[in-house]
């Protein structure tokens, strides 16, 4: 395993634009107030953004051609509790469910299914939920942390009705999915009549697990942090409820918080004596790494399949 630290450049100017500037009082370790800003702030760190993003949208559309629109289902009373299923020709398939991010605040289940052509093609169904976002709740992060637990507690209880396997549930997510994903994994499920360990693993990309640093940040802007959801809603406090066995990942151009964040959460459910994995994507930026989930050989890609027990 190799494990990489801050992707060196100015971190007074984290662009690497301009010329240095005067530092701040910290906020944050050793960050001031624009750093942290930076740090929680993709675009300063991938300016590439909307190239990835026609990327993947693009990906999306050509996975619809081949494999056709998908299922779409009801997992939730309001309008936006509906979920996209890619159903493998297999009986009895695994099932692979992935949260998408966009800061919380973007993002639809159509434009994140391509990866669907690699996990069927693998013999396994992948599913997609579209969930309210924060400025759609009102600031709160509690409703779309709710309807991501029923949607995937609805691919459970419902997995015969797309020829899947209830005991071969697994999980992936990118960004702030991979914040909602790390939620439901240290969710008590107790009062809902389901299996303790009834999620069997999960890869989680690029992920916020502790929000303390966030609310101290400019998304704090558009996030209604109160200290119960700073507390609630950080994985990292709750890993005695964590079940599953995961892999997290990042890239070496993330920001460093991201990185951090990534790297703190791995070495505290290691702690904690919960089995984890760390993969770190050589040269790639926040939205460069979701790509490779979509390939059999790419960093995500095999992760995926290799957790599952499948092959490319």
């Amino acid at each position: 395993m190799s494990v990489t630290g801050v992707t060196p450049r100015n971190k007074a100017d984290p662009a690497g634009a301009g010329a240095a500037r005067v530092k701040g009082p910290r906020v944050w370790l050793d960050m001031d107030q624009k750093e942290l800003d930076d740090a929680y702030d993709q675009r300063v760190y991938a300016p590439n953004q909307p190239l990835v993003q026609r990327r993947r949208n693009a990906a999306s559309a050509r996975a619809r051609e081949v494999l056709g629109p998908p299922e779409r289902l009801a997992y939730g009373p309001s309008e936006i509790e509906k979920l996209d299923i890619y159903r493998s020709k297999r009986a009895n398939a695994p099932i692979n469910v992935f949260i998408h991010g966009g800061a919380w605040r973007a993002g639809a289940a159509k434009d994140f299914c391509g990866p669907a052509e690699m996990f069927v093609n693998a013999g396994a169904s992948f599913v997609v939920p579209d969930f309210l976002n924060v400025d759609e709740a009102g600031g709160s992060l509690f409703p779309m942390v709710e309807q991501v637990r029923r949607a995937i507690a609805f691919v459970y209880r419902h997995a015969a009705r797309f020829g899947g396997n209830p005991q071969q549930l697994y999980l992936t997510s990118h960004s702030s999915g991979s914040h909602l994903t790390g939620c439901a994994l240290t969710s008590d499920w107790s009062g809902e009549n389901l299996p303790r360990d009834f999620i069997k693993g999960a890869v989680l990309a690029s992920g916020m697990y502790d929000l303390a640093p966030v609310r101290l940040s400019k998304r704090s802007l558009y996030v209604k942090f109160t200290d119960a959801m700073e507390q609630e809603l950080s994985a990292i406090r709750h890993l005695d409820r964590l079940t599953a066995p995961i892999v997290l990942a990042y890239g070496t151009e993330e920001t460093p918080e991201f990185q951090r964040q990534t790297r703190d959460f791995f070495a505290a459910v290691r702690a904690a004596g919960k089995p984890a994995e760390l993969l770190v994507a050589e040269a790639c930026n926040h939205f460069e790494v979701a790509e490779t989930l979509a390939n059999p050989y790419g960093l995500l890609g095999r992760a995926a399949l290799k957790q599952m027990g499948l092959g490319a």
